[in-house]
């Protein structure tokens, strides 16, 4: 009987299934996400497997280490989603300067076409009157002031001409120097493709992997693995909440901050996507970033350039509307809506949804609007101990 099957050779056994699942986990740890390893997790060994007279389900430790390399799996994907975000918001920026060039290159060669004709016809009337000397032509000419006053005009149309001779060298110039700035243009633009293409093979690696490690679990293993996750995330939470910060939060905020809650609201349910801005899905960066332009605030594309360039305030102090940066590396990004919860687009497979704030390891608050107004309670509130700042965050204030 062939390792794996199950009696009959009706297939893998359900405990083969689960094992092998485990397996791919140690696999994928060995060879996955640079900096992820998860030393000294005991796996059992699925030499056995074929031969136990009833399948034994995973243990939760060993649905523990599948959770843990999901989510690690997930957070090198979001890293990439990011990385492909912002090369994205590059090649948008970089084809804008290119058609801005495109125009001004165009309007450039229209001027080079109207002054080569104005310098033919100056040159042709300067050779029409250069075959007899001005002595001749006055002596020939009916009235001698009009030909003082034509010779005037020829004067000034030479002194005319140089100057069409001037522009158009100038023009030429000009034409050249925006030829050189768009071939640069093209270049960054190729670079920035080849960035997204690069990112978006990380994606597609990532998420694969996750898939495929969900998939060899039965369906009873995929339930407790859920519970799991929920568990962990109460947890979580029920820390974040039990250190009193949100004792000194309060809910007031600004009309920005309710349309752009609003917004958010009206996407529940929508799946997540990476790389998507609604109307119909979504990532993590793209749902924040069009809810508050809805509000009338654009803001950054990617997640870890709304907490590098928006306004931070100390989580102590924060708002419905805010938006919360997670992880170290500030890959994720959600909503504050209040009452410790906050909406946001979790990673693939998933929709968007109302959770916990404190679910994630938080890197601080950014805040779009930064006229929402302040409080006494909440001023008060930032003055009190405990709560979580961000990396390089002091009193509410970028580095």
């Amino acid at each position: 009987m062939a390792a794996g099957r199950g009696r009959g050779g009706r297939g893998p056994s359900r405990r083969g299934l689960i094992v092998a699942a485990v397996a791919l986990v140690c696999a994928i740890t060995a060879v996955g996400a640079p900096g992820v390893a998860y030393a000294g997790t005991h796996v059992p060994a699925a030499a056995s497997a074929a031969n136990d007279p009833a399948p034994v389900p995973a243990s939760t430790a060993q649905l523990e280490a599948v959770r843990e390399q999901l989510d690690a799996l997930y957070r090198e994907a979001a890293r990439a989603t990011d990385a492909y975000n912002a090369a994205e918001e590059k090649a948008k920026e970089q084809s804008r300067e290119i058609a801005g060039l495109t125009d001004q290159i165009y309007d450039v060669q229209q001027r080079l076409d109207d002054l080569r004709q104005r310098a033919g016809a100056a040159a042709r009337a300067q050779y029409r009157g250069a075959g007899l000397p001005p002595e001749a032509r006055l002596w020939l000419s009916d009235d001698p002031e009009d030909f003082l006053d034509g010779a005037r005009r020829v004067r000034e149309g030479e002194k005319a001409a140089k100057g069409v001779l001037a522009d158009l060298n100038e023009s030429k110039e000009d034409l050249k120097k925006l030829e050189r700035e768009a071939s640069t243009r093209y270049e960054k633009l190729e670079k920035q493709r080849k960035a997204k293409d690069k990112a978006r093979e990380k994606i597609e690696k990532q998420v694969k992997q996750a898939e495929e490690l969900e998939s060899r679990l039965e369906k009873e293993e995929r339930e407790r693995l859920a519970e799991l996750e929920a568990e962990a995330d109460r947890r979580s939470q029920a820390d974040w909440v039990g250190s009193g910060i949100l004792a000194g939060l309060d809910d007031a905020t600004s009309d920005s901050a309710r349309r752009a809650i609003a917004y958010a609201s009206g996407q529940l349910g929508k799946p997540y996507v990476w790389g998507a801005e609604g109307p119909d899905s979504f990532d993590c960066s793209g749902l924040t970033s069009q809810a508050w332009a809805a509000a009338g605030y654009g803001i950054p594309r990617t997640s870890q350039e709304q907490w590098r360039r928006l306004h931070r305030v100390p989580v102590q102090q924060m708002r419905p509307g805010d938006l919360i940066i997670y992880n170290s590396d500030a890959t994720h990004v959600a909503m504050y809506v209040g009452d410790g919860l906050m909406i946001h687009a979790p990673r693939p497979g998933r929709s968007v949804t109302v959770a916990g704030a404190g679910t994630m390891p938080i890197l601080g608050v950014v805040r779009p609007d930064p006229k929402q107004p302040s409080t006494a309670a909440a001023q008060a509130g930032g003055q009190r101990s405990g709560g979580q700042k961000g990396e390089g965050q002091k009193d509410g204030k970028k580095d």
